[in-house]
């Protein structure tokens, strides 16, 4: 009965950290991370509630992360801001006491190792490009040639895409942010054939009378109208429907992160590539040419939308110009 009534407070709570993410517009991979994270740390403590535990049981959790599981310092990181998040933004928020808990404060952050990038050369992208056709192709050559991310770039729709402006807007980023990246002149008649594609797929489902697309949180409510729109349509929708997170109701969705990660490492391993790299790696490699080409660091802060320089001068280092000017 005991364990039962445990397991109830929990799926409680659990639902009040959901809505709390949610209102704060959080990300669905931060909302995911972060109810994984509370869920270990309850049952670790034999689903005892939250508000039953202090900074001994919090730090006693953090170290297991480390000594047992062998994570790295970012993963135990990610675990601790689950957990300022539990106890300030559910717990103590509901009960009006904000900031009162002075232990929150004082609980120490894993050091985070500072390591290089891994970068391709030039040639290395060329090679690794070369292994590459269709969609998979055309999103690794955008995420060399605009500095995406992974989820950045198959999140395009197609309102974001502006050929005649060679730009793209890249809406909620890391951190919910938007900017613009510019677009290479060579990648225009590809982004124009892949956003006829799109639209071939769009017409079919409208002809079929099936679903739109997903929405971030609440615009399907606000423009009713929106999903099936042409605008909101993905550069590169996912092959099937899916249910859409919140509403559960069918939808299509973006292409799949997975599909264009394994791509990468099997054209990787087709190039004779052996560095540690991931797509990500593309990313690193676009800000560190650019440095090589003889653009400045703010210039390069500004396409890669980092908060400082501080970031970007990282890239000094991967091509030895440190102190160069």
């Amino acid at each position: 009965m005991a364990r039962r009534q445990n397991a109830t407070a929990a799926d409680r709570l659990m639902h009040r950290v959901r809505d709390r993410i949610r209102a704060r517009h959080y990300s669905l991979r931060t909302e995911k991370a972060y109810l994984h994270w509370i869920r270990r740390y309850i049952l670790f403590h034999g689903r005892r509630h939250p508000k039953e535990l202090g900074r001994e049981e919090l730090e006693a959790f953090l170290s297991s992360l480390a000594t047992r599981s062998k994570v790295s310092a970012a993963t135990q990181n990610q675990a601790l801001s689950a957990l300022l998040f539990l106890y300030r933004d559910v717990l103590l928020e509901s009960e009006g006491q904000r900031g009162t808990v002075p232990w929150l404060d004082n609980v120490t952050r894993a050091k985070k190792p500072e390591r290089l990038p891994v970068v391709l050369s030039s040639l290395e992208v060329q090679r690794l490009l070369a292994q590459l056709d269709g969609e998979l192709w055309l999103q690794a050559a955008l995420m060399y040639g605009s500095g995406l991310r992974v989820s950045e770039v198959v999140g395009i729709r197609i309102q974001d895409l502006d050929l005649d402006k060679r730009s793209l807007m890249v809406r909620g980023g890391k951190g919910q942010k938007d900017r613009t990246v510019m677009v290479g002149d060579r990648l225009v008649p590809h982004l124009e054939a892949q956003r006829q594609r799109s639209r071939t797929r769009w017409e079919q489902d409208r002809a079929e009378g099936r679903g739109g697309v997903s929405l971030p949180f609440a615009l399907a409510r606000k423009y009713p109208q929106a999903p099936t729109d042409f605008g909101w349509f993905w550069l590169f929708p996912a092959e099937d429907f899916c249910r859409d997170v919140y509403s559960r109701a069918p939808v299509r969705h973006h292409a799949d992160l997975a599909r264009l990660q394994r791509g990468f490492k099997s054209a990787l391993r087709k190039a004779g590539i052996d560095k540690a790299a991931t797509p990500h790696t593309l990313r690193h490699s676009f800000a560190t040419h650019l440095l090589q080409s003889g653009a400045d660091i703010r210039t390069i802060q500004e396409l890669l939308f980092f908060n400082d320089t501080a970031t970007t001068k990282i890239y000094t280092h991967v091509v030895g110009r440190v102190g160069s000017g």
